[in-house]
């Protein structure tokens, strides 16, 4: 397999049911709420790690500006950016990366809503001529607008992309996952703001 179909993503199957909660620690406080550990925490920072590289890779003597969509993606925008790091720093080719924030609501319990909120400042003109990793989860709109400010290039990387018509993988440069139209929690992902503690990637209980 060639690095652009590596880049891609590991596949999840549709079958998958995760590993029991019995091989696992996780808060007790959640004992009746999730079903299964679909992605175990050990698996999810070495994937990072590998995109870490191909990112490294990819953007050469360009300095990295990290745009970090907030709350869902500050997790794996800590682990990546975090590895890009001790990557430079372990091969002599250190690149200046720096982290913005943007907060996006697109989600209402586990059904997204059609329309994108930008919470906070609208204006990113601090991207104009940068090369940018976008971490975040809903793309189509935000890519819209980063665009407008004419950034040097852009780049996306999504920890998890859903096999749903119309996927996000076209979007995603740096696919961690694909999984199945499942709604998980864990590692930031949240259910109305539960579960972001969690550092696996998790199924909650159907209700």
């Amino acid at each position: 397999m060639d690095n652009g179909g590596m880049k891609r993503g590991i596949v999840i199957k549709d079958e998958w049911p995760g590993y029991s909660l019995d091989l696992f620690t996780y808060p007790e406080h959640y004992h009746e709420d999730i079903e299964s550990v679909y992605i175990p925490h050990g698996v999810i920072m070495n994937r990072i790690e590998r995109l870490a590289r191909y990112i490294m890779d990819d953007f050469g003597d360009n300095n990295i500006m990290v745009l970090c969509v907030l709350k869902g993606g500050y997790k794996f925008c800590a682990d990546l950016v975090e590895f890009i790091k001790i990557l430079g720093r372990n091969s002599n080719k250190y690149l200046e990366t720096r982290v913005e924030f943007i907060r996006l609501k697109s989600y209402l319990n586990d059904q997204s809503t059609e329309e994108l909120h930008i919470i906070g400042s609208r204006d990113l003109s601090f991207l104009r001529g940068k090369a940018i990793v976008d971490t975040g989860k809903t793309m189509k709109a935000l890519l819209k607008h980063v665009e407008t400010f004419e950034p040097k290039m852009v780049k996306v990387a999504g920890l998890l992309v859903k096999r749903v018509p119309n996927m996000a993988e076209s979007l995603t440069d740096y696919v961690g996952f694909e999984i199945p139209n499942h709604f998980v929690v864990g590692y930031a992902l949240d259910y109305n703001e539960y579960f972001r503690d969690l550092n696996v990637s998790s199924l909650p209980e159907e209700t």
